[in-house]
């Protein structure tokens, strides 16, 4: 009899979401979404003027409020955001809203930019080449104040070698401009290192296309999959771009001064660039799957028409030897002294003439 007990098998147990920790709180909430380890909040700071500048770093935030940056464009940099305390003391010292703070630890915020009374706030994508030749995408919020531009990655590694070269170096226009022009160059850095992310993924998609061309095996596919899925990615988080550096040309902002807007037109041109080849990229690498799937296809027909043709030589010789394979008593020919050698010659001259025929046809 069977029982009718109810069998209890244990549960699952489900990875929780970096989302899920930050249901239910309260907007304006500080709370890290990334996935980086938990560590101490770095501040590197470089202050300059037309005349001189200076570096500091300070791994204290009481040493860094304590210093005097009032007659200087201020760079502040931050490095870790995972420290919640800190990044909460640091935005209230510049009077920053709650919820920029929370889009600054927000790891997955998409790109956006927000005007304040007293400040812009900015969130985008840092993309670079690794060693390994692969694309990182790395969160970056930037805060841009009268005199002062705030940095808030995650990592040390950034796009922004260059630009420091500039103001150390006194190179190009940066320490005789303000705190706009230093906005305009963090941006700028950051889009043009967009050129080299898409340059590396039309690198992978040439390559790919000879490997479908030449030699589509199933790795291939994957490949073209992981490929598809990181030109959706890295669109995702270019695309927006351009409507928000649109926005900052037609800002009304106190902030923006009419002549740094002319350079932001610049990096506005380069976005659209940057979208259209995008677009056509993306385009090119659903295209490959299609490609592999027709090569593979042909390839398959390749296969079929070589077995076809082999099966239609044998066929007739099949029939031959099933005819004089039967055991009647009476049939003519077995008893002919040479019979064995006549039908050795009919299935040559069968096999040659066919042969003959199928490559008069251009079918081998």
């Amino acid at each position: 009899m069977a029982s009718n007990k109810k069998l209890n098998f244990p549960k699952r147990k489900k990875k929780k979401s970096r989302q899920q920790n930050k249901m239910g709180k309260a907007p304006g909430t500080i709370s890290y979404m990334g996935d980086k380890e938990p560590g101490n909040s770095v501040i590197f700071s470089t202050t300059y003027n037309a005349d001189n500048f200076e570096t500091k770093e300070f791994n204290e935030l009481d040493e860094f409020i304590k210093e005097n940056r009032d007659d200087k464009i201020s760079w502040v940099n931050v490095v870790g955001i995972s420290d919640e305390p800190f990044i909460e003391r640091l935005g209230k010292h510049f009077n920053l809203n709650p919820l920029v703070l929370e889009d600054i630890v927000n790891t997955e915020q998409r790109p956006k930019i927000d005007e304040y009374d007293d400040y812009i706030f900015a969130v985008f994508r840092m993309l670079y080449i690794s060693e390994e030749d692969e694309i990182i995408g790395e969160h970056i919020a930037i805060v841009l104040l009268e005199n002062t531009v705030l940095v808030f990655q995650e990592v040390k590694a950034d796009v922004f070698n260059g630009l420091r070269e500039r103001i150390t170096g006194k190179l190009g226009r940066i320490r005789t401009r303000g705190a706009d022009y230093l906005f305009f160059a963090l941006l700028d850095a950051i889009v043009d290192n967009y050129f080299l992310a898409i340059e590396n993924l039309n690198n992978r998609i040439e390559s790919l296309e000879e490997e479908v061309y030449n030699n589509p095996e199933p790795i291939v596919a994957k490949n073209i999959q992981q490929l598809k899925k990181e030109v959706l990615k890295i669109r995702r988080w270019i695309y927006p771009v351009k409507e928000l550096i649109s926005r900052l040309i037609d800002s009304e902002s106190h902030l923006i001064t009419k002549d740094t807007k002319l350079f932001l037109r610049d990096v506005h041109d380069h976005t659209v660039e940057i979208n259209e080849s995008l677009q056509i990229y993306r385009e090119m690498s659903m295209s490959l799957m299609e490609m592999y799937m027709s090569n593979m296809s042909n390839k398959m027909n390749e296969v079929m028409k070589v077995l076809t043709i082999m099966a239609s030589i044998f066929i007739p010789l099949t029939f031959i030897a099933g005819i004089y394979g039967m055991n009647f008593d009476h049939m003519p020919e077995l008893h002919s002294k040479n019979g064995y050698y006549y039908v050795w010659a009919v299935m040559i001259a069968l096999f040659i003439g066919m042969m003959f025929y199928f490559k008069k046809k251009k079918w081998l």
